[in-house]
């Protein structure tokens, strides 16, 4: 295990509007606010959005599975922004929630935002943790 301290800095609350991308607005606030590490809180709905809920098999590299929003979702989650090399990575893993059907998974691509969705991004300072490509699991990972 490898870790580092820090110290809450900044919150930025933020509003996405409808059909706003959700992965795009958390990368803008990350490059316009200069975050270089933080957690952010994620409440409201989704219309679009491909989610990865795990590994094909337990093999490395992993193969992902992809599951598709397609329609609108009541979302809830979280997610770490760290920086790889000049871009923010955002690192975001949710509950995606329609009638009496749940898909847990982590959001990386087609991210649209369904009327609101409610931001809470809280800045660590102290830390210089960053994102880097690892060659055996073919994943940008966390480096400490």
């Amino acid at each position: 295990m490898k870790y580092q301290t820090g110290k809450p800095g900044r919150i930025i609350v933020a509003r996405f509007e409808d059909h706003e991308d959700v992965l795009e607005n958390l990368v803008s606030i990350a490059k316009k606010e200069a975050i270089r590490a933080g957690v952010f809180f994620l409440v409201g709905g989704m219309r679009e959005g491909r989610i990865v809920v795990g590994p094909e098999t337990d093999s490395f590299p992993p193969e992902p599975v992809w599951k598709t929003l397609g329609q609108s979702h009541e979302v809830l989650g979280n997610g770490t922004i760290f920086w790889q090399n000049d871009e923010p990575k955002i690192h975001f893993h949710g509950a995606f929630g329609k009638k009496d059907m749940v898909k847990v998974g982590c959001l990386r691509e087609q991210s649209e935002t369904f009327l609101v969705l409610e931001a809470v991004l809280i800045e660590i300072e102290g830390i210089t943790a960053t994102r880097e490509l690892d060659p055996v699991s073919g994943m940008v990972l966390l480096k400490l």
